[in-house]
């Protein structure tokens, strides 16, 4: 299973009137630890950003699965709640997943994580999409099929892309967390029925 970081980023930009301004910015990396993570983005932007820039917070964050597209100008997070049975007890249980999603709008990016759960025998519903303010995913890859920007030009049929019915159902048992993002409130838990 893939270990997704928030990395936001600050540097001065050259706006549309040509006049220099500070911006934050968010991207999405694939990586086995922070420090990892570090090297990692600061590679992947010094091909993207002309000047200097600071990395200036790397966060684990709570994304299972990213599902890029041919398709799409902006990442949208996806809130996944899954029905499973606890074999042990016999109960239904609700397990929450977080989603990245490439896509035009929030039906698109509906549709494109409905369609990705074809064929798993999971009960399931959306109960929330909305857009990110990533900018851009840089999922692992070896250093010579790095694409140079990100998602961009990757066939939907690479590895990371694939949404696998283990890791949609896996889940820290018990756990409950609340957490602001974008303005949004969303508690995230695992409930018995």
């Amino acid at each position: 299973m893939n270990t997704w970081f928030e990395c936001k980023v600050k540097y001065q930009k050259i706006d549309e009137n040509g006049k220099e301004k500070k911006v934050n910015e968010a991207y999405m990396i694939d990586a086995m630890s922070f420090t990892e993570a570090e090297q990692r983005i600061y590679k992947e932007l010094e091909m993207m950003i002309s000047g200097e820039f600071d990395v200036t917070g790397i966060t684990k964050s709570k994304i299972s699965e990213v599902i890029p597209a041919e398709t799409g100008d902006r990442w949208f997070k996806c809130k996944l709640s899954l029905m499973t049975i606890d074999e042990s007890s016999g109960k239904e249980k609700k397990a929450t997943q977080q989603i990245l999603v490439l896509a035009e709008d929030v039906k698109d990016a509906f549709d494109k994580v409905y369609k990705s759960m074809d064929g798993i025998p999971v009960d399931f519903s959306i109960p929330s999409v909305y857009e990110s303010t990533i900018l851009d995913v840089f999922p692992y890859a070896p250093a010579e099929n790095l694409p140079s920007s990100g998602n961009q030009g990757v066939p939907e049929t690479a590895p990371y892309m694939s949404m696998k019915p283990e890791s949609l159902i896996a889940n820290d048992a018990g756990d409950t967390d609340i957490e602001e993002e974008d303005g949004v409130l969303e508690e995230n838990e695992e409930t018995e029925s």
